[in-house]
């Protein structure tokens, strides 16, 4: 099926004030998760503290049950890229995680990631996550209405490909989002600008590059979820759910809904709401 014949969920400003607030969650969560990291934590007690994050805020993890996922967090550690389940392995000084969340609030979602390192690791691990965070950004802020979705991809791939030899993934990418967590379009990390649906105000996009210190290749462990990278090279994973409103880019899952990043790259900032 090809993307024009693909229905796609346009919000009205109303129903964005409940996406924000399930944004606001995430975000919040992910800071809390951010002050837990450190060596000797397992990844177990990491889901504990962000499921009842999600609660005592008044709203319901996305993952948990999905699909029969078994957790309120994807918890993927070092060579895994994404969709590790929580556990009981426990944090290491020199590791690094990337925790994945959602949120609903009424019935809408939310849907974020970072990645972090455990105490110090290799300076080229720090530039892995650093350039994967700053790679969204610029997805991001390529977003205008009337623009097209790959506008988004081209913006993420060339990114990370001034920055060096990266592996970036090509078998998982961003998403639509709102009353599901995935909804259509699926969002490139790599391709060609000026493909795919228009950008238009009201379609809320989660923005995810996956990049590797090798290559772009994966495997998925025998849980059918953890995905790994097939040289065993380390990966980062960076996620915000945004949207374009009539004055500019609004990222729903970042606290100051992106003011900071989006201004540093010349970006109109569109907030509804705060």
């Amino acid at each position: 099926m090809g993307w024009r014949d693909r229905h796609l969920e346009i919000k009205s400003p109303e129903q964005l004030l409940p996406m924000r607030r399930a944004g606001l969650v995430v975000g919040r969560t992910l800071e809390r998760l951010r002050a837990e990291v450190r060596p000797g934590i397992t990844t177990a007690e990491l889901d504990a503290v962000a499921e009842d994050h999600i609660r005592s805020s008044g709203a319901t993890p996305s993952f948990l049950g999905y699909h029969g996922f078994p957790a309120s967090i994807c918890a993927s550690v070092n060579d895994e890229v994404v969709h590790g389940i929580p556990g009981g392995r426990t944090l290491a000084a020199g590791d690094v995680i990337s925790i994945d969340c959602g949120a609903i609030v009424e019935g809408w979602h939310g849907d974020a990631a970072f990645t972090m390192a455990v105490g110090e690791v290799p300076a080229e691990v720090e530039r892995l996550i650093e350039v994967t965070e700053d790679a969204m950004w610029h997805g991001i802020a390529a977003a205008r209405v009337g623009g097209r979705l790959t506008d988004i991809s081209h913006a993420i791939e060339s990114h990370v490909r001034a920055q060096g030899a990266y592996g970036i993934l090509e078998d998982y990418t961003g998403h639509g989002i709102g009353t599901a967590m995935h909804l259509e379009p699926s969002l490139p990390n790599v391709g060609k600008p000026g493909r795919g649906p228009r950008l238009v105000q009201g379609l809320a996009l989660a923005v995810e590059p996956m990049v590797t210190l090798g290559t772009k290749e994966t495997d998925v462990l025998d849980d059918d979820w953890t995905v790994v990278t097939t040289d065993g090279s380390w990966a980062a994973h960076s996620e915000n759910t945004f949207v374009l409103t009539d004055t500019g880019a609004w990222v729903l899952t970042a606290l100051d809904g992106g003011e900071e990043r989006l201004a540093a790259l010349g970006v109109p900032f569109g907030p509804l709401a705060d």
